[in-house]
């Protein structure tokens, strides 16, 4: 069986502009990067006399070593709406080059369900990381030259909250003491660095919608606080301006191709542990705006990426969903019962029953706190006895979810047109969509609300610091804000060995910090980092480029 890239390098791909007239993207708004990727004017959005279409989230169970193929679904699923006549747009993030060369690999699907051209979706691309990086240590290079030429804003260099970032995995540069060497070097004085992917700057791109509103979340940046503790801004530092114009052609779309040709955005990039975890609001709205069916992914299970999709991202958009697809695959499902990887080819129903409360989870949350239409993507590999697919199938129809078999890695679309089938149905099925939480309660109140109802928990634990944070944050008016809490993607929990659905746990809050641009609370629990270390083999070992230029290695 070809790999990942051998098959994406076995596809002919069709010109950037063939697709654009597909999706109905003038040339006007189109910024060719080669020949088959491309930026689009967002100003489609107010031009464009169309209706919105049908937004179809992809997420799923708790994700294992094992695999699921949230990514790869999302895709197959597009392209099988195609195959069925449907208009169709896929939305996605772009991969992390951390993960690309640590031990996750690339982002950009998998088999035949996969968004081209991979090699350059999974590295630079068009540049957009870059330029995140670019302008959040440039705020950072701003503020420690503040202090160094005098200070007038009276900063603590005790209470900067701004890090530097670097898109690599570096545990290295976690914890690092910096402007040493003497007076003309700068201020001495702790510092670190976390993956671009987890910098406030990625997260205020995706969740703007304009150049202004981009602006003017970035001036909004809390980098640290005075001697008196008045929060200080990118705004007090004049560094906005600049930062927007680093950023400027980043917040454009990216426009590229699934294998059989389906329009794909692909677009910003925060992860779903440690930030919001979905694709720029952009990129959702102009797929929605250019097809009958937009088709999304949220990063990890359904308790981190969707939650945050649904209770971030669709608040501040005013984006309603019209269905939820949960993919699980029976090997995922029997390791949350206690499998080990190596076991799990062989047939195995009491470990699946085990596994399958994670599964009914996610379906209860879906359908009881969001109520929102969802059906279950099952992955079904070669291993899979029919025993198994059918207890899935029993299981989840007590819960009045319907189960369809995908094999779009195998098959491509084909694969994914009995989804699609479902997919559409679902669509124009009742929709009374909630959050899980509303802006009105305290910090405390709406992390405990979301322990309780999406993560099965029975409280909070919120350690000396953090309530300090909590307090102080609430004292400056920010409390009526979302919560973005990031913790493992493993568990439910916050300890990354509690598989399956646990029960009676409670999830120490160990930090609360503010994105006052992003216009969110980041609420830091067990033991999560906001920069990843590499594996003792790093995918980046793998990766090679012959003479003419032709990368292998990537997957």
């Amino acid at each position: 069986m070809k790999t990942d890239i051998e098959i994406a390098q076995s596809v002919e791909m069709k010109p950037i502009g063939d697709i654009a007239k597909k999706a109905g993207i003038d040339d006007k708004y189109l910024e060719q990067y080669g020949k088959y990727k491309a930026k689009v004017d967002f100003s489609l959005l107010n031009e464009s006399t169309c209706p919105d279409g049908k937004l179809v989230l992809v997420t799923a169970i708790t994700p294992t070593p094992a695999g699921e193929g949230k990514t790869t679904t999302t895709i197959g699923l597009s392209d099988g709406l195609a195959q069925i006549g449907k208009k169709v747009m896929v939305a996605l993030r772009e991969p992390s080059l951390g993960p690309v060369f640590g031990i996750k690999g690339g982002a950009a699907g998998g088999g035949f369900s996969q968004v081209v051209p991979m090699e350059d979706i999974n590295l630079h691309f068009t540049g957009d990381f870059h330029a995140i990086g670019a302008a959040n240590n440039l705020l950072a290079a701003m503020l420690d030259n503040h202090i160094y030429q005098g200070n007038a804003l009276n900063i603590d260099p005790r209470r900067i909250t701004w890090r530097r970032c670097v898109d690599m995995n570096d545990r290295q540069l976690r914890f690092i003491t910096d402007g040493l060497g003497g007076r003309v070097n700068g201020v001495p004085r702790e510092d670190g660095y976390d993956i671009t992917v987890a910098s406030e700057v990625m997260a205020i791109l995706c969740l703007s919608n304009s150049i202004t509103d981009l602006k003017e979340r970035l001036s909004k940046i809390i980098v640290g606080y005075t001697y008196d503790e008045k929060p200080v801004t990118a705004g007090d530092l004049k560094a906005q301006g600049a930062m927007t114009a680093l950023l400027k052609d980043a917040l454009k779309p990216n426009l590229v191709q699934t294998l059989e040709g389906t329009p794909a955005f692909v677009h910003g990039g925060p992860f779903a542990n440690i930030a919001h975890g979905c694709n720029s609001i952009l990129a959702t709205k102009l797929a929605l705006k250019l097809g009958d069916y937009a088709v999304t992914e949220a990063g990890f299970g359904a308790d981190l990426g969707a939650e945050k999709f649904l209770d971030i991202k669709c608040r501040y958009a005013g984006l309603t969903p019209s269905a939820v697809v949960i993919v699980a695959t029976v090997r995922a499902l029997k390791m949350h019962g206690g499998i080990p990887k190596t076991e799990l080819a062989a047939e195995n129903l009491e470990a699946l029953e085990k596994g399958l409360p994670n599964l009914l989870r996610h379906i209860s949350n879906i359908k009881n706190v969001y109520k929102l239409p969802s059906v279950v993507a099952v992955n079904r590999f070669p291993t899979d006895t029919d025993a198994e697919i059918e207890l899935i199938i029993k299981r989840c129809k007590e819960l009045g979810v319907n189960v369809v078999l995908s094999t779009v890695w195998a098959e491509g679309g084909k694969g994914g047109t009995e989804l699609a089938k479902e997919v559409v149905r679902l669509c124009d099925a009742p929709n009374d969509f909630s959050f899980s939480y509303e802006l009105e309660g305290s910090i405390e109140e709406k992390i405990e609300k979301v322990v309780k109802r999406i993560y099965g928990g029975s409280g909070i634990s919120i350690m000396p610091q953090a309530k300090k944070q909590i307090d102080q944050l609430t004292a400056l008016g920010y409390d009526k804000l979302p919560i973005c809490i990031a913790k493992t993607q493993y568990s439910f929990s916050d300890d990354m060995t509690k598989l399956g659905a646990p029960e009676n746990f409670t999830v120490t809050v160990k930090n609360v910090k503010i994105s006052a641009g992003a216009g969110f609370i980041v609420v830091l629990t067990g033991d999560i980092m906001t920069m990843p270390g590499l594996p003792k083999v790093p995918a980046a070992e793998k990766i090679d480029v012959d003479k003419s230029g032709v990368i292998s290695g990537l997957f």
